[in-house]
């Protein structure tokens, strides 16, 4: 259960890319909060990240005994660019990699809700968005694929 009295659920259809995914979001959040200085925000961001913690430790122990699905099968209907995340072997390398595209979406995010600058602006940093997000969903998928080898080879 959460703080809330909540009960937290593992299965909906959350994969270790995912709950990555998360945790680095949250991680910026908290970094930027502390710039700012709101310590009811950095408190909830804090308690979010432990429980999704949490929840990474509880997915990670069911798919070690192969009761939990280990990735999402996605059907692509873009064309795949080619990225440099190709030649990422190794989950702490994939998280670093993750973290360092969702830094680069915030800072992104940030610029494209500026109101300093014209529509075409907006649109390059829009585009530049989509293809980071590319990335950034890439990178999900080979952290999910990376566990599932890793279980796989433990049988």
């Amino acid at each position: 259960m959460n703080r809330n009295g909540y009960q937290r659920r593992v299965d909906l259809a959350e994969t270790l890319g995912s709950l990555v995914d998360k945790l680095t979001i949250k991680n910026i959040r908290l970094n930027n909060l502390r710039k700012k200085g709101s310590k009811k925000k950095i408190d909830i961001v804090q308690s979010q990240r432990k429980e999704l913690i949490e929840e990474m430790n509880q997915f990670l122990a069911r798919a070690l005994k192969r009761k939990v699905k280990l990735k999402d099968e996605k059907v692509k209907l873009y064309k795949q660019p080619k990225v440099e995340e190709k030649i990422l072997a190794t989950l702490g390398a994939l998280v670093d990699r993750l973290c360092q595209k969702n830094m680069q979406l915030w800072h992104l995010e940030d610029e494209a809700r500026r109101s300093d600058v014209n529509d075409a602006y907006i649109g390059r940093i829009k585009r530049k968005i989509d293809i980071t997000n590319l990335s950034r969903n890439d990178l999900i998928d080979r952290i999910d694929e990376l566990l599932e080898r890793k279980v796989k080879k433990s049988k």
